[in-house]
């Protein structure tokens, strides 16, 4: 199976699953939650979905806690949506990513503060 083909299928299953999340999540118990990146396996029948949620902590563990119970729920309106031989098995993972880059945009802000100017 050609790499190009696992990209395509990974970025139409991104906008698929954060498309279902949004229909199917509410906001208020769960807070903003993105689908940064999807890692689907070689051969399509597993798929791991990097998601960042924004909220506080208790909403965090909601989000998780509703995206893990919901996992059938999105599997099966992905596979309404997206045609594939086989539905990948969604396996959800919280992304902190977002969260260490803006720590790093942070702290490189506070150092040119505090350096005197030339």
């Amino acid at each position: 199976m050609s790499s190009h083909r696992i990209l395509r299928v990974r970025e139409l299953l991104k906008r698929q699953v954060g498309e279902a999340i949004r229909r199917e999540v509410p906001v208020d118990q769960a807070g903003l939650i993105t689908v940064n990146d999807v890692e689907i396996s070689g051969d399509l029948r597993n798929a791991s979905v990097y998601v960042s949620i924004l909220g506080a902590a208790e909403q965090q563990r909601t989000a998780l806690a509703l995206l893990r119970q919901n996992r059938l729920r999105l599997q099966d309106l992905i596979a309404k949506s997206v045609v594939l031989k086989y539905t990948p098995r969604l396996r959800f993972v919280v992304d902190h990513s977002v969260a260490r880059g803006n720590r790093v945009l942070q702290i490189l802000a506070e150092l040119e503060q505090t350096l005197p100017e030339t």
